[in-house]
């Protein structure tokens, strides 16, 4: 296979345009081209008089020696690709008792189950919150009459936090084994848009998510596997430093709660960022754990079309879809200041878990059809900023930020124009920006929100990003907070095997403080389910009861 990168061409371009520039690049006449595929595609708006994609091809030819082909090239971006399949082994000699145990359908959990599933381990998947269609009726129950469900919100229930978000598929992670490329692979062959294999920045959408979460756990059922909603562990069953099982909490049908203690040697502990009273029952356990660094923020809220304008230089971006933006700036207190999970065309919503405390998100579906861009806008914190020597610091940090948000919107999402929050003071209407919430909103300061340092953070931030986004400080843009879950204020220290000091627990994702997405979140679940398979040989007659 021939690999073709920096091929350029205008937005306006055909199928054909592409493969003739391809044969063009290669010496070859355009039906020397046999097969193909997009490999990555991205935009360059550098200059917005002439704004291109930009696509890696790979190609296949027919007739001609594909290495004599590259050669005669004689073009550095032209090379010989070999195709990288991510490969699951099962290997291991060990027998187990009984099924594996994943506790969390977030996206760790939800691909360690996949993996283990289609290798014939029979997993057992607990979730605390409920299948995505009726979480989704309580999300929305949530937002409209503020009626919030301690178990089901925007942070537990089927697929994770990540289920109500923009569903951005984008990672940092180096990943040599091919790990990004199949969890791409499963999404889409669970109902995603193919276009997430090739796109530079892939999103899914958290309407297309919710029916590929749910698909995949169908799938999971389908292998022998077992997903049981309504169950949130209470307790770590433990022998001699080693994991013997686990108590758990089942929620009926009717309201009452049937108490169950399952038998496991090895448990994945796929527990998200907001499992809060997991991570305080983990610790009392005596597994080991450390406050970590994360930031806190607001979100803001700019029309789309500004941020398109100054992006691709036109309100409209047609095919080129809503502008994207990453903002970064350092403060001259030393702080760190970002733009993070970044929504086109999206909406903030209310993502609180608990009752008395508020946080915000921003959320997006498929086609980013919604007039305003959000983001959040958060500043670093660490653990000197908590207060506390408990691994457990960060979080009661983040609990104390969410009672403040909390009282001063009353209940509902505390808003604020940047130009009121600026000059300290509670706004008395909107201005030009029309706000786009899910969830009720109350004018409020939020100054008193945050801390002091990180108000001024926020500030200088915002007038820096002006210099790179015109009208990004402009006064009626809409901020909202405590943007406060941006990830894991804990981590669960694992070893070389991703194995816990506590034998045969096996923290991975966000809540264990190893990712910080959907992709990375997925990519470290297939880490613990490789290192099952590892030590333990798949006998799908060991079955979840």
């Amino acid at each position: 296979m021939i690999r073709i990168s920096q091929i350029k061409l205008p937005v306006a371009h055909t199928e054909e345009d592409l493969l003739e520039k391809a044969a063009g690049m290669l010496r070859v006449p355009r039906s020397a081209i046999r097969s193909w595929s997009v490999a990555k595609r991205s935009i360059d708006a550098r200059k917005k008089e002439q704004i291109l994609f930009i696509y890696t091809l790979d190609v296949k030819l027919g007739g001609i020696r594909e290495a004599q082909a590259v050669k005669r090239a004689k073009n550095p971006q032209i090379s010989i690709a070999e195709e990288k399949r991510y490969h699951f082994e099962v290997c291991g000699e060990k027998t187990l008792a009984h099924p594996p145990v994943i506790v969390g359908s977030g996206p760790a959990g939800l691909f360690a189950g996949y993996l283990l599933a289609e290798a014939g381990f029979c997993p057992l998947i607990l979730e605390r919150g409920d299948a995505v269609d009726i979480r989704r009726q309580k999300v929305d129950r949530f937002w409209r009459d503020g009626i919030l469900d301690g178990q089901t919100n925007v942070q537990f229930g089927e697929g994770g936090a990540g289920t109500f978000s923009d569903g951005k598929l984008n990672t940092m992670v180096k990943d040599p084994s091919g790990r990004n490329r199949k969890v791409l692979e499963i999404l889409v062959e669970h109902g995603a848009d193919p276009s997430i294999l090739y796109d530079a920045k892939p999103h899914i959408g958290t309407d297309v998510l919710a029916e590929v979460v749910k698909n995949i756990r169908q799938h999971v059922i389908q292998l022998g596997g077992k997903v049981m909603f309504g169950t949130q562990m209470t307790d770590l069953l433990l022998e001699q430093g080693c994991v013997k099982g686990l108590k758990a909490v089942r929620r009926r049908a009717e309201g009452s709660e049937e108490e169950l203690t399952i038998p496991a040697e090895a448990v994945i502990l796929a527990i998200g960022h907001s499992a809060r009273d997991t991570f305080a029952m983990l610790l009392g356990r005596g597994v080991p754990m450390q406050a970590k660094s994360f930031a806190v923020g607001l979100r803001i809220q700019h029309p789309q079309r500004m941020i398109n304008r100054s992006q691709y230089g036109a309100e409209e971006s047609g095919i080129l879809g809503p502008a994207p933006y990453k903002l970064t700036h350092q403060t001259t207190a030393g702080r760190g200041v970002y733009s993070f999970c970044m929504c086109p065309g999206g909406y903030v919503v209310n993502a609180s878990s608990e009752p008395g405390r508020l946080a915000v998100n921003g959320m997006s579906y498929h086609d980013r059809a919604g007039v305003n861009a959000n983001s959040a806008l958060i500043v670093t914190v660490t653990p000197a900023d908590f207060g506390g020597e408990s691994p457990l610091a960060g979080m009661e940090f983040q609990r104390r930020l969410e009672e403040l948000a909390y009282r001063a919107g009353e209940g509902k999402i505390p808003a604020q124009l940047y130009g009121d929050f600026r000059e300290n003071r509670v706004s008395t209407g909107w201005g030009g920006v029309e706000p786009q919430f899910m969830g009720d909103v109350r004018f409020a300061n939020l100054r008193q929100t945050l801390p002091g340092t990180i108000s001024a953070a926020l500030i200088e931030g915002v007038e820096s990003f002006e210099q790179k986004i015109s009208g990004f400080s402009r006064y009626d843009s809409i901020l909202a907070g405590v943007e406060s879950r941006t990830s894991s204020p804990v981590r669960i220290p694992r070893d070389g095997r991703f194995e816990s000091a506590v034998a045969g627990l096996f923290p991975c994702g966000e809540g264990a403080g190893y990712a910080g997405g959907i992709m990375s979140a997925a990519m470290d679940g297939m880490k613990a389910a490789e290192e099952l398979a590892r030590r333990y040989r798949a006998d799908g007659s060991v079955r979840p009861a």
